[in-house]
């Protein structure tokens, strides 16, 4: 396993967790090009290693405090999402079982990982991590707010972050938290 990917990962969820205050229960959704982390272009060089560098970085983070990974299938699968079954238990659930070149690498290895797996079309995450790209914004809450970690980068991948929060209504009177 790649040390420094892992590492990079793991910095990357211990920084959004923070950012974002997730708590117990909450969903962090990611998309992960293994192909991006690698140094290749985006769905041409799926690689099972890197992917698992980075999921197991992300997952050790998560596990501790509770937290749902969402994993991001690409778009072969129509960005379908693998998760806990604890995490949606009324959710419709999909059929079909992400492989390395339909669904990605990141994917994969999520749902070989999981306890009890299961695929969704869609989810509406507490925050998110895109790693190379991948356009995570479809599964997060409304409203999404970017938010800038210390890296900027895991492997060769572009790193983007983001939070959400609730929508604000009302108008000139209205009082917000």
């Amino acid at each position: 396993m790649n040390t420094e990917i892992f590492n990079q990962a793991k910095q990357a969820a211990q920084e959004i967790v923070a950012a974002a205050n997730l708590k117990k229960g909450d969903i962090l959704v990611v998309g992960c090009s293994s192909s991006e982390v690698a140094g290749g272009v985006i769905g041409h060089n799926s690689s099972l290693e890197t992917a698992e560098a980075v999921f197991g970085g992300i997952y050790e983070v998560l596990r501790e405090k509770g937290i749902f990974l969402a994993a991001q299938c690409c778009e072969h699968l129509n960005r379908a999402i693998c998760v806990e079954r604890a995490a949606v238990p009324d959710a419709e659930i999909v059929c079909v079982v992400p492989q390395p070149k339909a669904g990605g690498s990141f994917a994969t290895t999520a749902y070989r990982t999981f306890k009890e797996p299961v695929m969704l079309e869609e989810i509406k995450a507490d925050a998110g991590l895109d790693i190379g790209g991948t356009l995570i914004g479809m599964h997060l809450k409304r409203v999404a707010v970017p938010v800038r970690l210390s890296l900027d980068h895991i492997g060769s991948a572009i790193l983007l972050a983001a939070r959400t929060r609730p929508k604000y209504i009302g108008g000139e009177r209205a009082v917000y938290e």
